[in-house]
C-alpha cells in the first residue's frame, strides 16, 4: 500500500459513521491519523475511545472544536471560557495534543472588539492548556463567516493574535478552504513558520460554483484551490505534520461512506 502515514481524516468528514466505525475504516484505508470532533464522543467513555484509536494504529492528531469566545454579554464570555476548559480537559483525556479553535464573533459589536476578546480569552487559557499538555490552534475562517463564526479571517490576523499571546502552546491551523484566496497567503504562511506557529494543515476543495458555503466542500481536485502549491508553502515554512482531510458535504454524507473514503484516499494521492 502506498504510504499514507501523513493522511489524517476528520470524523466529521464521514459524519454518518460513529466513532468506532470511523476508527476501524480509517485504519483499514491506511490513514495514519484521526481528528476527533466532539460530537463523535457523545455518550462514549473517552479513555475507551483513546484505547481503540491506539489499538488501530492511528495517531490522534487533534480535537475539534473549541472557541466561540466573543460576546457583548460578559456572562457568555465567562461561559465560553468554562466550555473551553472542558474542551482542553477532554483533549488531554483523549490523548489529543491539539485543540482547533473556531474563535467566534458577535455581530452586535465591532469586529475589533471581538478580536480583542478572542486574544484575551486565549491568553487566559494558554497556561491551562500548557499544564494539560494540549496546544491551541487559531483557525482563520473565510470572511463570509465574519458575522458570527469568527472575527479571525486571514492568516495575518491569526498570526497577529498568536504573536500577541506569545505562548508556545498557541499557534495557527492553516485550512486551505478558508485562506486560499488571500493574496498575502505565501508571505503570511512563511511568517507563521518563522514564528513556529503552524500547528495544523487542513485540506478540501472549493467547488465552482459552491452551492452551500458551509456544507458543499469538495474532494481535493474537484475545485479551484491550488492545494499542492499551498502545501509546498506550508512545508517550506517548516511544517512536517499530518495533512488533515476535513470535508463538510451533505452530498457526500448522503452516499456510501466506504466508497467516499476510497475517493478520499485516491484524491489525497493525486491532488495533495
Amino acid at each position: 500500500m502506498e504510504d499514507l502515514s501523513r493522511l489524517c481524516i476528520h470524523t466529521v468528514t464521514t459524519k454518518p459513521w460513529d466513532i468506532e466505525r470511523s476508527i476501524d475504516e480509517y485504519a483499514r484505508a491506511g490513514a495514519g491519523g484521526i481528528t476527533v470532533w466532539r460530537d463523535a464522543l457523545a455518550g462514549r467513555n473517552i479513555t475507551d475511545v483513546r484505547r481503540r484509536i491506539a489499538d488501530a494504529g492511528l495517531t490522534t492528531v487533534s480535537t475539534c472544536r473549541g472557541g466561540f469566545f466573543p460576546s457583548v454579554d460578559a456572562s457568555k464570555r465567562k461561559a465560553a471560557l468554562e466550555e473551553n476548559r472542558e474542551v482542553i480537559a477532554e483533549a488531554a483525556e483523549l490523548g489529543a495534543p491539539l485543540v482547533v479553535l473556531v474563535c467566534g464573533a458577535d455581530p452586535k459589536q465591532p469586529l475589533t472588539d471581538s478580536r480583542a476578546q478572542i486574544v484575551d480569552a486565549i491568553a487566559e487559557l494558554a497556561p491551562e492548556a500548557e499544564k494539560a499538555g494540549v496546544k491551541l490552534a487559531i483557525e482563520p475562517l473565510h470572511p463570509m463567516y465574519a458575522d458570527a463564526k469568527s472575527a479571525i479571517n486571514t492568516m495575518k490576523s491569526a498570526n497577529d493574535a498568536a504573536e500577541q499571546i506569545a505562548s508556545d502552546f498557541v499557534g495557527v491551523a492553516v485550512d486551505v478552504y478558508h485562506i486560499w484566496w488571500d493574496p498575502d497567503l505565501e508571505t503570511e504562511i512563511a511568517r507563521c513558520g518563522d514564528l513556529g506557529k503552524i500547528f495544523a494543515f487542513h485540506v478540501c476543495d472549493w467547488r465552482v460554483p459552491t452551492r452551500d458555503f458551509l456544507l458543499d466542500r469538495g474532494l481535493m481536485g474537484e475545485g479551484c484551490i491550488e492545494i499542492p502549491t499551498i502545501r509546498g508553502w506550508v512545508e517550506k515554512a517548516g511544517f512536517t505534520g499530518f495533512v488533515e482531510v476535513e470535508i463538510f458535504s451533505t452530498e457526500y454524507w448522503s452516499g456510501d461512506q466506504a466508497e467516499f473514503l476510497e475517493r478520499i484516499v485516491e484524491a489525497f494521492k493525486l491532488h495533495v
